[in-house]
């Protein structure tokens, strides 16, 4: 397995024919890249992708990438930003960038300097029983299937695994998770119970690890 497997890049990066395309090198090398053709585009996926890092390929869209820097240090102050510009281009003063790097150079330079921000697993991982939950990568793993989940579902296996054995009552953890008061509503909550039971059980129809309590809420028996 690569060591690469799991991290998440956001790649800003035009689609001028003459320049190396970044994006699809590091996904050959085993990351998992979104790109975006601006800094726009990126900004809208950002929320949901939760990259470890971002790197701006201000070379490949004839800029200098300080707009699109600033946009997202402005939008998360402690992402990892790399920009990449041009041989002869002037290096940026105040740049809102933690690297910047000079073409040409090889994409394993790039990669080197990416695994100074990787996560550090461990500090990430929950257990419980079978499940093994690394919340940084948004993998579920539990009785050798690994499953990529999403942040909102993330969130809700970390309140069941923090409470194994417990029932978790679905009003308080509806507005937890939603970030609301109102709990009128709350069978969208079923249906992300129910796409986690995809995600860790052998028969999700007949649920052996995360049980319906009617009329209460959801327990976790791991």
């Amino acid at each position: 397995m690569s060591d690469n497997q799991g991290v998440v890049i956001l790649v800003i990066e035009g689609s001028r024919g003459d320049y190396i395309s970044f994006s699809e090198e590091l996904r050959r090398k085993g990351y998992q890249v979104q790109k975006a053709s601006s800094g726009r585009a990126g900004l809208d996926v950002m929320e949901d992708l939760q990259p470890h890092a971002v790197v701006v390929d201000a070379a490949s869209m004839r800029t200098n990438g300080i707009r699109i820097c600033k946009s997202f240090r402005i939008s998360n102050s402690d992402l990892p930003i790399i920009l990449i510009i041009e041989k002869d281009a002037a290096t940026p003063a105040n740049i809102d960038a933690n690297l910047v790097l000079r073409l040409p150079f090889t994409v394993q330079k790039l990669i080197n300097r990416l695994q100074v921000y990787h996560p550090s697993d461990e500090k990430h991982i929950l257990r419980a029983g079978p499940i093994e939950l690394n919340t940084h990568t948004q993998f579920v793993t539990c009785n050798d299937r690994q499953t990529k989940i999403t942040p909102r579902l993330v969130k809700i296996l970390q309140v069941l695994m923090k409470n194994n054995g417990k029932v978790v009552k679905r009003d308080p953890l509806f507005t937890q998770i939603w970030d609301t008061e109102y709990t009128g509503d709350t069978r969208t909550l079923d249906v992300h119970i129910s796409w986690l039971r995809k995600a860790i059980e052998e028969d999700p129809r007949n649920p052996k690890l995360i049980i319906t309590e009617r009329g209460v809420g959801y327990i976790l028996k791991a």
